[in-house]
């Protein structure tokens, strides 16, 4: 993994076994015995995260985790705190001053594992997102009218407390508009948390998210707090919700209604104040009426609904996009890319994208890695990118001309007409373009 992570704790014992542990799972482990010390760490290297006791002599793991936020340093590194189990109020203070999560001492090795995967991969998003890579509000580019009623369902409905379903197909980016949603909310500087409803076993997302007692189950040997309780004061991000069951969705709705969870194997239960956002490719119209969806938890989750476009259905964005995706990727591996030539434009244009965003992405990088020149080309295309065979034959354009003429076309609706930028899209001069036009009997009165 090669991930490098410190690990913070008095007890020199202790230390010793969580390097060895770690460092058997491939972690690349630094330590420091006080607080004191991890911070003067923190100066010299980043690290993706730091693991640190509360209780300590020198400086405790609090003082810090505020001093490491306060100067600067590794700022946005997932920093967890560990505790006894008779002192979850550090923990709680802990999370109030930034710390993205908690384990109770004595530690549950698998539970250790799973909260540092999750930590890591939050770090990652972060670090993308700041890169300008898939994963953050940045790639939510277009101008198309589509993805326009996107933006400005966004913009009404982030403001406010209205839990928010966002529909639409694999690949079209329905987390990256949930984490805009939180960007442009009152709670920006909450907790977001992403749950896989799909990728978890229902016991074990009825454990994640809502926590469970001890003894509740096979190997719940202490309890421990869901996610909900942790990010309470943030936002729940569902994806996948379709794919839950009636038992689960039953657990859920009380959530929404009543504002509290019981987790697994208790007998009370406890507020959370969290917003909810869910996503699914499912039209859960239909799941309500065959019954594998429960009436009541669509109406709880539909107060507002944000549709997101097919990348079929947004083509005006598409050269934008490519273009996103291209220079982030000649920057990662160090190559010079001038743009797309007309081939791999008319070829991209006439394919269907059933992957959507995140399949033009993978086209993308890998068409970066595997040209030859200094643009690319539609040979340096993935094979898969030739028109699908689904497509009727008013959809797909049945020769190069009319590719070419359709490429053009969309070109000059993309840039309002702009001839200038139209042929910078289209990788040709001008005076290409204006050939092309004379060629197809195109009379386009824009702009020039």
């Amino acid at each position: 993994m090669n991930d490098p992570i410190l690990i913070v704790d008095d007890d020199r014992e202790h230390l010793f076994m969580l390097k060895t542990v770690l460092g058997g799972w491939g972690y690349d482990n630094q330590t420091a015995t006080d607080g004191a010390e991890a911070v003067r760490l923190a100066q010299d290297r980043h690290f993706r995260l730091i693991l640190m006791d509360v209780r300590m002599g020198v400086m405790d793991g609090l003082a810090a985790l505020s001093s490491i936020k306060k100067e600067g340093l590794n700022t946005e590194t997932p920093i967890v705190i560990m505790t006894a189990f008779s002192r979850v109020p550090d923990a709680v203070a802990a999370l109030k001053a930034g710390a993205y999560d908690y384990l109770t001492k004595p530690l549950d090795m698998e539970v250790v594992k799973m909260t540092m995967e999750r930590a890591l991969e939050h770090s990652r998003l972060r670090e993308e997102k700041e890169a300008g890579l898939f994963g953050g509000p940045n790639i939510l580019l277009g101008e198309s009218p589509a993805f326009k009623k996107v933006l400005d369902l966004v913009e009404l409905a982030a403001p406010t407390e209205a839990t928010v379903l966002i529909t639409g197909e694999s690949g079209v980016g329905k987390e990256m508009v949930a984490r805009l949603i939180q960007a442009k909310s009152l709670r920006e500087s909450a907790p977001f948390s992403t749950i896989n409803c799909a990728a978890m076993a229902e016991n074990l997302l009825e454990s994640e998210l809502f926590g469970h007692d001890k003894g509740a189950f096979t190997g719940a040997e202490k309890r421990r707090d869901g996610r909900l309780k942790a990010c309470s004061g943030g936002t729940v991000f569902l994806d996948e919700i379709g794919e839950t069951s009636p038992a689960f969705q039953a657990k859920l709705l009380r959530v929404l209604q009543e504002g509290e969870i019981q987790p697994i194997g208790a007998d009370i239960t406890e507020k959370v104040d969290v917003r909810f956002l869910a996503a699914t490719n499912r039209n859960l119209k239909k799941e309500v009426e065959i019954g594998r969806f429960r009436e009541d938890l669509f109406w709880r989750l539909n107060v507002v609904t944000i549709d997101v476009p097919a990348l079929r259905d947004r083509l005006e964005d598409l050269p934008g996009l490519a273009n996103f995706f291209i220079r982030q990727y000649a920057l990662k591996n160090h190559k010079t890319v001038k743009g797309l030539t007309q081939d791999a434009l008319v070829a991209m244009t006439a394919y269907h994208w059933p992957g959507n965003i995140r399949e033009l992405q993978n086209a993308m990088e890998r068409a970066v890695i595997l040209m030859r020149g200094d643009y690319i080309t539609a040979k340096d295309m993935p094979l898969n990118l030739a028109p699908t065979t689904s497509q009727t034959t008013d959809e797909l354009p049945l020769n190069l001309d009319m590719l070419e003429r359709l490429a053009v076309e969309k070109a000059l609706t993309f840039t309002k007409g702009n001839k200038t930028q139209a042929a910078t899209t289209l990788g040709v001069t001008r005076k290409t373009l204006a050939a092309k036009l004379r060629k197809f009997g195109v009379n386009w009165d824009g702009k020039d």
